[in-house]
Protein backbone atom coordinates (compact mmCIF):
# COMPACT_ATOMS: atom_id res chain seq x y z
CA UNK A 1 0.00 0.00 0.00
CA UNK A 2 1.45 3.55 -0.95
CA UNK A 3 2.05 5.50 2.24
CA UNK A 4 -0.49 8.07 0.82
CA UNK A 5 -3.03 5.44 2.30
CA UNK A 6 -0.98 3.87 5.36
CA UNK A 7 -2.33 4.39 8.49
CA UNK A 8 -0.20 3.04 11.15
CA UNK A 9 -1.21 4.28 14.67
CA UNK A 10 1.89 2.53 16.52
CA UNK A 11 5.12 5.57 17.00
CA UNK A 12 8.30 4.86 15.24
CA UNK A 13 10.13 4.59 18.43
CA UNK A 14 8.08 1.77 19.87
CA UNK A 15 8.51 0.17 16.53
CA UNK A 16 12.30 0.25 17.49
CA UNK A 17 11.74 -0.90 21.05
CA UNK A 18 9.52 -3.83 19.39
CA UNK A 19 12.35 -4.79 17.64
CA UNK A 20 15.02 -4.35 20.23
CA UNK A 21 13.34 -6.72 22.20
CA UNK A 22 13.32 -9.71 20.02
CA UNK A 23 15.87 -12.61 20.55
CA UNK A 24 19.09 -11.75 18.20
CA UNK A 25 20.78 -9.00 17.26
CA UNK A 26 18.89 -6.43 14.15
CA UNK A 27 21.30 -5.98 10.95
CA UNK A 28 20.76 -2.26 10.35
CA UNK A 29 21.87 -1.47 6.60
CA UNK A 30 22.47 2.54 6.17
CA UNK A 31 19.99 4.37 3.28
CA UNK A 32 20.97 7.89 2.54
CA UNK A 33 17.70 8.07 0.33
CA UNK A 34 14.48 6.79 0.20
CA UNK A 35 15.15 4.60 -2.86
CA UNK A 36 17.88 2.44 -0.98
CA UNK A 37 15.28 2.58 1.81
CA UNK A 38 13.01 0.89 -0.29
CA UNK A 39 15.42 -1.32 -1.59
CA UNK A 40 16.31 -2.76 1.56
CA UNK A 41 12.42 -3.17 2.80
CA UNK A 42 12.44 -5.36 0.19
CA UNK A 43 15.44 -7.23 1.18
CA UNK A 44 13.66 -8.05 4.50
CA UNK A 45 15.58 -5.49 6.68
CA UNK A 46 13.46 -4.61 9.90
CA UNK A 47 15.42 -1.19 10.67
CA UNK A 48 17.22 1.52 8.82
CA UNK A 49 19.98 3.87 9.48
CA UNK A 50 20.29 7.25 8.30
CA UNK A 51 24.20 8.46 8.41
CA UNK A 52 25.77 11.67 8.68
CA UNK A 53 28.47 10.53 6.77
CA UNK A 54 26.46 9.13 4.15
CA UNK A 55 24.28 11.90 3.53
CA UNK A 56 27.09 14.58 3.87
CA UNK A 57 28.83 12.44 0.63
CA UNK A 58 25.72 12.29 -1.32
CA UNK A 59 25.25 16.26 -0.72
CA UNK A 60 29.53 16.42 -1.96
CA UNK A 61 30.60 17.64 1.50
CA UNK A 62 32.72 15.83 4.16
CA UNK A 63 31.45 14.58 8.10
CA UNK A 64 32.13 17.58 9.21
CA UNK A 65 28.74 18.65 10.69
CA UNK A 66 27.82 20.56 7.86
CA UNK A 67 24.24 19.22 7.16
CA UNK A 68 22.03 21.32 8.71
CA UNK A 69 19.01 20.52 10.93
CA UNK A 70 16.08 21.31 7.96
CA UNK A 71 18.31 19.48 5.56
CA UNK A 72 18.59 16.10 7.64
CA UNK A 73 14.87 16.57 8.87
CA UNK A 74 13.86 16.29 4.47
CA UNK A 75 15.76 13.30 4.24
CA UNK A 76 14.81 11.79 7.58
CA UNK A 77 10.86 12.37 6.31
CA UNK A 78 11.18 10.27 3.22
CA UNK A 79 13.04 7.45 4.05
CA UNK A 80 10.55 6.83 7.29
CA UNK A 81 7.24 7.40 5.20
CA UNK A 82 8.83 5.82 1.87
CA UNK A 83 9.79 2.15 3.90
CA UNK A 84 7.22 2.87 7.14
CA UNK A 85 10.41 1.37 8.83
CA UNK A 86 12.27 2.63 12.14
CA UNK A 87 15.27 4.29 11.44
CA UNK A 88 17.61 5.51 13.50
CA UNK A 89 18.87 8.97 12.50
CA UNK A 90 22.51 10.62 13.15
CA UNK A 91 21.82 13.82 14.63
CA UNK A 92 25.81 14.46 15.28
CA UNK A 93 26.55 16.44 18.77
CA UNK A 94 22.86 17.77 18.65
CA UNK A 95 22.96 21.25 16.82
CA UNK A 96 24.14 23.33 19.36
CA UNK A 97 23.36 24.17 23.40
CA UNK A 98 20.08 22.67 24.96
CA UNK A 99 17.40 24.50 22.98
CA UNK A 100 19.01 23.82 20.03
CA UNK A 101 18.96 19.83 20.84
CA UNK A 102 15.70 19.75 21.84
CA UNK A 103 14.63 21.18 18.73
CA UNK A 104 16.59 18.78 17.01
CA UNK A 105 14.90 15.80 18.77
CA UNK A 106 11.63 17.34 18.31
CA UNK A 107 12.08 17.83 14.75
CA UNK A 108 13.36 14.60 13.66
CA UNK A 109 10.79 12.69 15.71
CA UNK A 110 8.23 14.64 14.04
CA UNK A 111 9.72 14.25 10.43
CA UNK A 112 9.63 10.32 11.13
CA UNK A 113 12.80 9.13 13.49
CA UNK A 114 12.32 6.42 15.51
CA UNK A 115 16.04 7.12 17.08
CA UNK A 116 18.10 9.58 17.77
CA UNK A 117 21.83 9.54 18.00
CA UNK A 118 23.67 11.99 19.31
CA UNK A 119 27.83 11.90 20.08
CA UNK A 120 30.74 13.18 22.53
CA UNK A 121 32.51 15.33 20.19
CA UNK A 122 32.93 18.46 20.30
CA UNK A 123 31.59 21.16 17.59
CA UNK A 124 32.97 20.96 14.89
CA UNK A 125 33.15 17.12 14.82
CA UNK A 126 35.37 14.88 12.89
CA UNK A 127 34.30 11.57 11.11
CA UNK A 128 34.51 8.88 13.84
CA UNK A 129 36.73 6.68 12.14
CA UNK A 130 39.62 9.57 11.52
CA UNK A 131 42.39 10.78 13.99
CA UNK A 132 42.47 13.90 16.07
CA UNK A 133 38.83 13.71 17.40
CA UNK A 134 38.31 15.57 20.62
CA UNK A 135 35.43 15.02 23.29
CA UNK A 136 33.52 17.37 25.14
CA UNK A 137 33.29 16.89 29.27
CA UNK A 138 30.97 14.00 30.33
CA UNK A 139 28.83 15.91 32.12
CA UNK A 140 28.28 18.12 29.07
CA UNK A 141 27.05 15.25 26.82
CA UNK A 142 24.85 14.27 29.90
CA UNK A 143 23.01 18.07 29.18
CA UNK A 144 22.60 16.99 25.67
CA UNK A 145 20.88 13.64 26.72
CA UNK A 146 19.32 15.29 29.12
CA UNK A 147 18.21 17.77 26.77
CA UNK A 148 16.97 15.29 24.12
CA UNK A 149 15.36 13.35 26.92
CA UNK A 150 12.68 16.78 27.54
CA UNK A 151 11.93 17.32 24.12
CA UNK A 152 11.57 13.46 23.06
CA UNK A 153 7.88 11.52 22.91
CA UNK A 154 9.04 8.20 21.79
CA UNK A 155 11.91 8.25 19.90
CA UNK A 156 14.77 6.66 21.91
CA UNK A 157 18.00 8.52 22.35
CA UNK A 158 21.58 6.63 21.48
CA UNK A 159 24.78 8.00 22.85
CA UNK A 160 27.43 7.50 20.96
CA UNK A 161 31.02 8.21 22.24
CA UNK A 162 34.06 8.69 20.23
CA UNK A 163 36.63 8.78 23.78
CA UNK A 164 38.03 5.75 22.89
CA UNK A 165 40.40 7.19 20.87
CA UNK A 166 41.70 10.47 22.60
CA UNK A 167 40.67 8.69 26.30
CA UNK A 168 41.26 5.16 25.90
CA UNK A 169 38.59 2.37 26.60
CA UNK A 170 38.16 2.75 29.91
CA UNK A 171 37.02 6.38 29.56
CA UNK A 172 34.66 5.11 27.17
CA UNK A 173 33.34 2.55 29.13
CA UNK A 174 33.17 5.20 32.08
CA UNK A 175 31.70 7.77 29.74
CA UNK A 176 28.94 4.82 28.76
CA UNK A 177 27.82 4.28 32.20
CA UNK A 178 27.35 8.26 32.88
CA UNK A 179 24.96 8.90 29.45
CA UNK A 180 23.06 5.17 30.65
CA UNK A 181 22.51 7.39 34.52
CA UNK A 182 21.54 10.37 32.22
CA UNK A 183 18.75 8.51 30.77
CA UNK A 184 20.18 7.27 27.22
CA UNK A 185 18.14 4.26 25.85
CA UNK A 186 21.66 2.90 24.28
CA UNK A 187 25.47 3.09 23.66
CA UNK A 188 27.01 3.45 20.71
CA UNK A 189 30.89 3.23 21.18
CA UNK A 190 32.67 4.41 18.25
CA UNK A 191 35.85 3.38 16.41
CA UNK A 192 37.16 0.61 18.87
CA UNK A 193 40.32 -0.89 17.22
CA UNK A 194 39.88 -4.53 18.28
CA UNK A 195 37.75 -7.49 19.18
CA UNK A 196 38.86 -7.43 22.48
CA UNK A 197 37.48 -3.72 23.04
CA UNK A 198 34.34 -4.88 21.64
CA UNK A 199 34.16 -7.70 23.84
CA UNK A 200 35.04 -6.37 26.99
CA UNK A 201 32.49 -3.13 26.22
CA UNK A 202 29.69 -5.55 25.90
CA UNK A 203 30.55 -7.25 28.93
CA UNK A 204 30.76 -4.03 31.03
CA UNK A 205 27.66 -2.17 29.65
CA UNK A 206 24.34 -3.74 30.01
CA UNK A 207 22.16 -1.65 27.59
CA UNK A 208 21.37 -2.50 24.11
CA UNK A 209 24.93 -1.55 22.23
CA UNK A 210 24.77 -0.68 18.99
CA UNK A 211 28.51 -1.79 16.39
CA UNK A 212 29.82 -0.15 13.55
CA UNK A 213 31.00 -2.12 10.54
CA UNK A 214 31.79 1.00 8.16
CA UNK A 215 34.62 -0.45 5.85
CA UNK A 216 37.82 1.07 5.64
CA UNK A 217 37.78 2.49 9.41
CA UNK A 218 39.35 0.99 12.81
CA UNK A 219 37.23 -1.22 13.47
CA UNK A 220 37.91 -4.78 12.71
CA UNK A 221 34.95 -6.53 10.24
CA UNK A 222 32.76 -8.93 12.26
CA UNK A 223 30.00 -10.69 11.59
CA UNK A 224 26.40 -9.67 12.63
CA UNK A 225 26.52 -13.35 14.27
CA UNK A 226 29.72 -12.65 15.95
CA UNK A 227 28.55 -9.56 17.33
CA UNK A 228 25.62 -10.72 18.67
CA UNK A 229 27.93 -13.50 20.62
CA UNK A 230 29.39 -10.58 22.22
CA UNK A 231 26.01 -9.00 23.71
CA UNK A 232 25.34 -6.47 20.53
CA UNK A 233 22.13 -5.65 19.82
CA UNK A 234 22.30 -3.81 16.31
CA UNK A 235 24.85 -3.73 14.01
CA UNK A 236 24.98 -0.90 11.55
CA UNK A 237 26.52 -0.59 8.11
CA UNK A 238 25.84 3.17 7.94
CA UNK A 239 27.83 4.06 4.41
CA UNK A 240 27.93 0.85 2.57
CA UNK A 241 25.15 1.71 -0.05
CA UNK A 242 26.66 5.11 -1.09
CA UNK A 243 29.96 3.35 -1.62
CA UNK A 244 28.42 0.51 -3.71
CA UNK A 245 26.24 3.19 -5.40
CA UNK A 246 29.38 5.57 -5.83
CA UNK A 247 31.36 2.88 -7.56
CA UNK A 248 28.71 1.57 -10.16
CA UNK A 249 27.58 5.49 -10.83
CA UNK A 250 32.03 5.93 -11.26
CA UNK A 251 31.85 2.79 -13.70
CA UNK A 252 28.61 4.14 -15.91
CA UNK A 253 30.47 7.34 -16.57
CA UNK A 254 33.43 5.93 -17.45
CA UNK A 255 31.82 3.53 -20.15
CA UNK A 256 29.29 6.78 -21.82
CA UNK A 257 32.58 8.75 -21.77
CA UNK A 258 34.38 5.81 -23.52
CA UNK A 259 32.23 4.20 -25.69
CA UNK A 260 29.54 6.73 -26.46
CA UNK A 261 26.62 4.81 -25.02
CA UNK A 262 24.99 2.30 -22.12
CA UNK A 263 25.13 -0.81 -23.31
CA UNK A 264 27.76 -2.60 -22.01
CA UNK A 265 26.32 -1.47 -18.68
CA UNK A 266 22.43 -2.98 -19.17
CA UNK A 267 23.12 -5.59 -17.83
CA UNK A 268 24.09 -3.91 -14.01
CA UNK A 269 20.98 -1.73 -14.77
CA UNK A 270 17.68 -2.05 -12.37
CA UNK A 271 14.73 -2.49 -15.38
CA UNK A 272 12.13 -0.04 -16.03
CA UNK A 273 9.60 -2.97 -14.99
CA UNK A 274 11.93 -3.33 -11.46
CA UNK A 275 11.90 0.19 -10.66
CA UNK A 276 8.11 0.69 -11.14
CA UNK A 277 7.55 -2.41 -9.00
CA UNK A 278 10.07 -1.02 -6.09
CA UNK A 279 8.70 2.21 -5.79
CA UNK A 280 4.60 1.12 -6.15
CA UNK A 281 3.43 2.81 -9.06
CA UNK A 282 0.83 0.67 -10.03
CA UNK A 283 -0.46 0.77 -6.71
CA UNK A 284 -0.27 4.53 -6.62
CA UNK A 285 -2.12 4.71 -10.63
CA UNK A 286 -4.78 2.32 -8.31
CA UNK A 287 -5.31 4.81 -5.86
CA UNK A 288 -5.71 7.76 -7.72
CA UNK A 289 -8.40 5.83 -9.96
CA UNK A 290 -10.19 4.66 -6.34
CA UNK A 291 -10.30 8.33 -5.48
CA UNK A 292 -11.67 9.68 -8.74
CA UNK A 293 -14.47 6.69 -8.80
CA UNK A 294 -14.94 7.75 -5.20
CA UNK A 295 -15.71 11.24 -5.97
CA UNK A 296 -17.72 11.09 -9.19
CA UNK A 297 -21.29 11.95 -8.60
CA UNK A 298 -24.17 9.49 -8.47
CA UNK A 299 -26.71 9.17 -11.68
CA UNK A 300 -29.87 11.02 -11.41
CA UNK A 301 -32.81 8.90 -11.69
Amino acid sequence: MPWLAEKNSIAPGEMLAAVWRRDGIVAIPGAHNALCALIAKKAGFKALYLSGAALSASLGWPDAGLVGLEELCTFTRSIARASGLPLIVDADTGFGGGLNTMRAVRELEEAGAAAIQIEDQVQPKKCGHLEGKRVVAAAEMAARISAALKARRHARIIARTDAAEPEGLEAAIRRARIYLDAGADAIFPEALTDEPSLRRFAREIDAPLLANMTEFGRSPALSAHRLAEMGYKMVIWPVSSLRVAAKAVEDLYACIARDGGTGAMLARMQTRAELYDLIAYGEFESLEKSIAASGAPRAQP
